[in-house]
């Protein structure tokens, strides 16, 4: 299946274009994205959505690999695997079920750390290691075997500016257990909005999606926050239950509180 997304008169228009047998010619397939590019030209931006990592993907222009994959613990097919993703440029998103206990090559676990986006369901934090290495825009994280350590250490790593420098956003789910919020906040050095203060609600559109119906992130609205100390940019923090929510905001503190002070003054 291949998609498009494109802008009319301000609004981004999101259409499936067409579905083909992959084991198709490839010269139809490239002279279809070619005919494309004449009617649309650049402002069209094309996702190849694929499961099957057993065929190879035309590199063409405008066109970004959006890889679905489900990896049972008992899987005999890794090397392959490893194979579709090395072969391959950075990918826009993966959505990754890994239950195996065998790791991907670290030429692959790379491909997946600079994704664009990436929605991963796990056992092991480790395996592969998503939350301490990613380098993207948007991370959603489910996970049986995380530690509250592990989610302290991810914000003070964005604070010092030591690691996820393009984050925009990303969810953590832990399943075994729930996250102690005050002991969490107070961990991670949080700063507080007065509780009179109604807070800015921080989404973004997603990278990729696959239904037209949710095209942005889940709105964070908190109270917390805490800053990057190289550039003073100002990131909302959500503990909820079993789920933190981070948010970065293109925004200093002195810039964040102002808005704030704005919405104070409009409602």
């Amino acid at each position: 299946m291949v998609y498009i997304q494109f802008k009319e008169n301000g609004i981004m228009i999101y259409s499936d274009l067409f579905s083909f047998t992959p084991y198709g010619d490839r010269s139809i397939i490239e002279s279809f994205h070619n005919n494309c590019l004449y009617f649309f030209g650049n402002s069209v931006n094309y996702h190849w959505i694929t499961k099957n990592y057993q065929l190879p993907i035309p590199r063409l222009e405008n066109l970004s690999v959006c890889f679905r994959i489900y990896i049972p613990d008992k899987f005999g097919d890794l090397k392959n695997v490893d194979n579709f993703l090395s072969s391959h440029p950075v990918l826009k998103s993966i959505d990754l079920d890994f239950w195996a206990k065998e790791s991907l090559s670290p030429e692959s676990e790379s491909r997946l750390y600079q994704a664009e986006y990436i929605k991963i369901t796990q056992y092991d934090r480790t395996n592969p290691a998503v939350l301490r290495n990613f380098q993207g825009k948007q991370a959603f994280l489910d996970c049986y075997l995380y530690e509250v350590s592990n989610l302290i250490e991810f914000v003070k790593r964005w604070k010092s500016g030591e690691a996820y420098h393009k984050l925009e956003y990303l969810t953590i789910y832990l399943y075994r257990e729930e996250i102690p919020r005050d002991e969490t906040l107070t961990a991670i050095g949080a700063r507080h909005l007065d509780a009179t203060r109604k807070p800015p609600a921080h989404t973004l559109p997603k990278p990729f999606f696959m239904y037209a119906f949710k095209p942005n992130t889940d709105p964070i609205i908190s109270h917390s926050y805490v800053v990057r100390d190289s550039d003073n940019r100002v990131a909302s923090v959500l503990i909820e239950n079993q789920t933190l929510s981070f948010g970065v905001w293109d925004k200093t503190e002195e810039e964040f509180l102002r808005m704030v002070d704005l919405l104070r003054i409009e409602n």
